[in-house]
């Protein structure tokens, strides 16, 4: 198995708008399409973190709507799963006033399960003689059971527990020395792939300067010279603003990484852009992305999809920081792990309360973080296992920080659902 290719695959894609409603929005299509009647009822249930993440976030192509409901009454509507993550690309005006309406109507029921770890995503279709449902669970776009009234089209094993992805159960089991082995590897399909996703997010970021939030502000504090113009500042008005566009609604696709366009932005543009600062070669920094791709994967492995503490910051911002050890020292086991421990100690901590405009400001943070602690890794200097929770390798320290989200942090999520809930958004 080529586990690059597979990550590749599988968590890296372009998606417009943020990728838990668009999951939701894909597993109503796929219940819908199975239907030719009226619908008359439909519920939907989600874990935790798919409910956190689509309650606040804008959805694309509906003038600055919100929300899961409506983002699954518009699946419903689309009625083509073969969209897939691009699905609300295809969003028009008579589309939204009819879902807007459907929701209006009480017809459209959200139900969260606290029960579920991962990303599980259940839609319940009722007509006047039949009822359809999909699951998706483990992955964005895992459909695990479709079925329309006894005949059932797809069955398996939930992915929740990575049975059903068998190369994240051999990517768990590496070690950031064989990832940067499998890096090294890059071929030339894959290396036009990496690149497609760096012009993407690159696209979408001057998007994000038009919209005047956070990479606009950036941008204005260095004109004005407050901020430096240098690699950091950079890299923090352009991950942003790449940020602000996709979690305005913004009909510009997104690269994603770990499932995720905002740990994509991290992921590949902080690599590129230091790779563009320090006159890198677009092979080694292509590889370096690649390698980024990896270890984000890699970690998700352990602190699951969706979890208490942000994905930009533990995954995404440490992948970026080990592709920065790698442009500038190659396979340099030692930096990369003290790369590892700078992140996780400056924002492991970092609390991920949903998917919405402020997370640009956390891609923001990510982005500094991985640049400052890469570039002290590369000159040997980091936080070691005397300190805090980092442990004696890389492997361990990671290994602490899922255990204090999985275990720690495991009333997190309960308790900002019970801020946000307060809010009577849906």
């Amino acid at each position: 198995m080529n586990l690059l290719k597979e990550v590749l695959k599988h968590e890296v894609f372009p998606a417009m708008g943020c990728t838990e409603p668009a999951a939701i929005a894909f597993c109503a299509a796929s219940a819908a399409k199975l239907l030719d009647e009226k619908i008359i009822k439909a519920e939907i249930k989600t874990d935790a973190g798919t409910y956190k993440n689509g309650l606040a976030v804008t959805l694309p192509n509906t003038n600055g709507e919100k929300g899961n409901l409506l983002a699954g009454a518009l699946g419903i509507l689309v009625k083509e799963p073969a969209f897939k993550m691009g699905i609300f690309k295809h969003i028009n005006k008579d589309i939204l006033k009819d879902a807007k309406k459907m929701v209006l109507s009480k017809k459209i029921k959200l139900i969260l399960d606290d029960t579920k770890k991962g990303i599980y995503i259940e839609v319940n279709l009722k007509t006047k003689n039949h009822k359809s449902t999909c699951i998706i669970a483990g992955s964005h776009s895992d459909i695990t059971l479709l079925s329309r009234d006894k005949k059932t089209f797809i069955k398996k094993k939930s992915s929740k527990t990575n049975k059903a992805q068998p190369y994240k159960i051999l990517l768990k089991k590496k070690s950031i020395k064989d990832l940067f082995d499998i890096a090294e590897k890059l071929d030339a399909k894959d290396a036009k792939f990496i690149k497609d996703g760096i012009e993407m997010n690159l696209k979408a970021s001057k998007e994000g300067l038009k919209i005047k939030k956070v990479g606009y502000y950036v941008k204005d504090l260095i004109n004005k010279g407050y901020l430096k113009k240098d690699v950091f500042s950079n890299a923090r008005m352009t991950t942003s603003s790449a940020t602000d566009a996709r979690m305005a609604g913004n009909s510009v696709p997104i690269m994603s990484s770990g499932e995720s366009g905002n740990q994509g932005v991290v992921a590949i543009l902080v690599p590129h852009l230091v790779g563009k600062a320090f006159k890198v070669k677009e092979k080694t920094v292509l590889k370096s992305i690649a390698l980024s791709h990896l270890v984000n994967a890699y970690i998700k492995t352990y602190t699951g999809e969706l979890s208490p503490i942000c994905g930009c910051a533990v995954a995404a911002g440490v992948g970026a920081a080990v592709a920065i050890v790698y442009q500038l020292n190659g396979k340099d086991i030692k930096a990369a792990t003290l790369a590892i421990n700078n992140v996780i100690s400056d924002i492991g901590g970092m609390l991920c309360d949903g998917a919405k405009s402020g997370c640009a400001l956390k891609v923001a943070s990510s982005s500094d973080s991985a640049i400052r602690g890469g570039y002290m890794a590369i000159n040997h200097e980091g936080i070691t296992e005397v300190e805090g929770f980092i442990g004696k390798t890389a492997e361990e320290t990671i290994k602490n920080i899922a255990y204090i989200s999985n275990k720690g942090m495991a009333k997190v999520d309960k308790v900002i659902l019970e801020i946000m809930a307060q809010k009577n958004i849906t």
